[in-house]
């Protein structure tokens, strides 16, 4: 099985609304990268339409995807965050929350209505959304004497690695993020020189 280099998320928050039989469901979602922005979003939602019945909502975080919930938020159990969570596994993406905010219209829907109404407003915010894939990376530290180093930045930058933070004394060190997908190759330049020492892999 080829290891996964890129992932797929959405580039910025978008909002879409589904209607039925009064009740209105709007659907939020976000690009996330933590649990802490999950209750971020959650909260402010609460505070913006504190008249809504309901603050359902599904995420899934992490290149390996492993890190989810889905909630109901008082909803008859499993229909409406799993329908939100099987919209976001349907677009096969990671790194977002949909928070869907239903405000009660007087008519019962029953579970396969809730069911639609949670799926039908997730995958409209989706079809509205702009999708990027990103690459995975990796960090990894390198360390070399200052003379070298415009080589180690130079072999970086052929490998489309960025730079996140450099310590230039003497003896330099680097912190650099690389694409998965360029990282063997990336280490093995930087093996090659045999001035430039790799600390941490």
């Amino acid at each position: 099985m080829t290891e996964m280099t890129t992932y797929k998320t959405i580039s910025q928050p978008i909002v879409a609304e589904f209607k039925d039989k009064g009740s209105r469901f709007i659907a939020f979602a976000y690009p996330i990268l933590t649990i802490d922005d999950v209750k971020k979003h959650v909260e402010n939602l609460r505070q913006k339409h504190h008249k809504a019945r309901h603050w359902c909502y599904a995420y899934r975080l992490g290149v390996d995807g492993n890190q989810f919930r889905a909630n109901d938020d008082g909803e008859p159990s499993g229909s409406a965050g799993r329908p939100i969570l099987g919209q976001i596994d349907s677009f096969e993406l990671t790194d977002v929350l949909v928070v869907v905010v239903r405000y009660f219209g007087g008519t019962l829907l029953g579970v396969p209505g809730l069911i639609h109404a949670y799926k039908t407003s997730t995958q409209m915010a989706f079809q509205t959304a702009q999708i990027v894939e990103k690459n995975i990376e990796k960090m990894v530290q390198i360390r070399c004497d200052y003379p070298h180093l415009n080589e180690a930045i130079r072999i970086a930058k052929n490998h489309h690695a960025q730079i996140i933070t450099q310590d230039l004394q003497l003896n330099c060190c680097l912190l650099v993020r690389i694409p998965l997908a360029n990282f063997t190759r990336c280490v093995v330049a930087w093996k090659e020189t045999r001035f430039i020492q790799i600390i941490d892999e």
